[in-house]
């Protein structure tokens, strides 16, 4: 393991948590949107994470654990989904310009699946993994300076 390598874990970790933070604020902002640009209610965001390797990860069940790909090198964000499989909130409001005007859903105005508890608990998930990667960054800081001044006498 190199001399930078924990640090460089410790920011795409950082890095990685900050996108997440933008996207729940986003999910935060739309809450109340029923009407986007590409129509309909706003749907909600998340953020789909997997770990960087120089290799592909995989594991044959057959080989021994001391033959797989060994630790990884932080994490990447593979890709922000929409999250389609939440249902919308439906709630009855005719005088809602969005309200359905016809169909079993007259009068119904349909309001994102963002749950502001859930993405508040979200975010202080995130914030704390942000400053937990941080305190990683400052404690090998720390640890340098030190051997710096150890290595100067």
């Amino acid at each position: 393991m190199g001399l930078f390598t924990s640090i460089n874990i410790a920011s795409t970790g950082m890095s990685a948590q900050r996108l997440r933070t933008d996207v729940i604020a986003n999910n935060m902002a739309n809450v109340n949107t029923t009407r986007t640009n590409e129509g309909g209610p706003f749907y909600g965001s998340r953020v789909i994470m997997r770990p960087r390797v120089q290799q592909p990860y995989w594991r044959s069940p057959f080989l021994p654990k001391m033959l797989d790909n060994g630790p990884g090198e932080g994490v990447r964000v593979a890709r922000v989904e929409k999250d389609t499989k939440t249902e919308l909130r439906k709630v009855y409001d005719p005088d809602h310009p969005d309200a359905k005007l016809e169909g079993p859903d007259k009068g119904y105005v349909f309001y994102p699946n963002v749950d502001t508890v859930t993405e508040m608990v979200n975010l202080i998930d995130a914030n704390r993994m942000y400053e937990a990667s941080a305190q990683i960054v400052e404690g090998y800081k720390s640890m340098f300076q030190r051997a710096l001044e150890i290595g100067g006498r």
